[in-house]
């Protein structure tokens, strides 16, 4: 198979586009969850660990499935392609597992769900087909310094037993963080989340001096 560059570039506009579209709907109208959950949801809902499994697994698949019509050529695309499926089997296999999240719209897991469809293929056709690397790139500082970020910022990310343990079988209060990073910022485990504000809103206790993204800057 040979490069579908157009077809990337497509998807990728795509998907910034979509996301801008829904970042203005937001604006106006919050769907009905986690926070913002209604007592009686206007729509259908899905159990959570059934649509965390359901809407990450795709960005497990679409990769591997990939691979086997097209084995990667040189240890550079191995070691990038392994690490998305790897970041991903954790969040189907193992985070959906354990979360004692309350249950999610059907129309959020299937939006998640197509997200990571396109995410996966990106991913796995571009590493496999389009991306150039040569043979001694694995050695080189840029890969190596690209992988002291990644697995240490999987492993704070994936440190969610705080936040999970923070409810009891079956509640869906909300309670404020501690210990790890969290004494220091409110979104360890939400990098993508830019600002807690309900944190603040909710908790006239909240700690005044944490921050919500980077410890002592944002």
């Amino acid at each position: 198979m040979h490069c579908h560059s157009n077809s990337i570039s497509f998807l990728s506009f795509g998907m910034i586009l979509t996301g801008l579209g829904h970042l203005l709907h937001h604006r106006k109208t919050q769907t009905s969850y986690g926070f913002h959950r209604e007592p009686f949801p206007p729509t259908r809902m899905v159990p959570a660990k059934l649509a965390w499994v359901l809407q990450e697994i795709p960005a497990v698949l679409i990769p591997l499935l990939l691979m086997l019509t097209h084995e990667p050529s040189g240890m550079g695309k191995k070691i990038l392609l392994g690490t998305f499926v790897v970041r991903y089997f954790q969040r189907t296999f193992v985070y959906s597992l354990l979360t004692r999240g309350t249950p999610l719209p059907l129309g959020v897991m299937v939006a998640a769900g197509s997200f990571c469809s396109v995410n996966g293929f990106l991913q796995g056709h571009y590493l496999l087909h389009c991306a150039q690397l040569e043979d001694q790139w694995s050695a080189d500082y840029c890969c190596k310094a690209g992988l002291l970020l990644f697995y240490p910022g999987m492993a704070i990310n994936i440190r969610d037993y705080i936040v999970r343990n923070l409810r009891k079988p079956g509640e869906f209060i909300f309670k404020i963080p501690s210990g790890g990073l969290f004494e220091y910022e409110s979104g360890t485990n939400y990098f993508g989340e830019m600002v807690e504000w309900f944190y603040l809103r909710e908790f006239k206790e909240y700690p005044r001096l944490r921050k919500a993204l980077m410890p002592f800057i944002f």
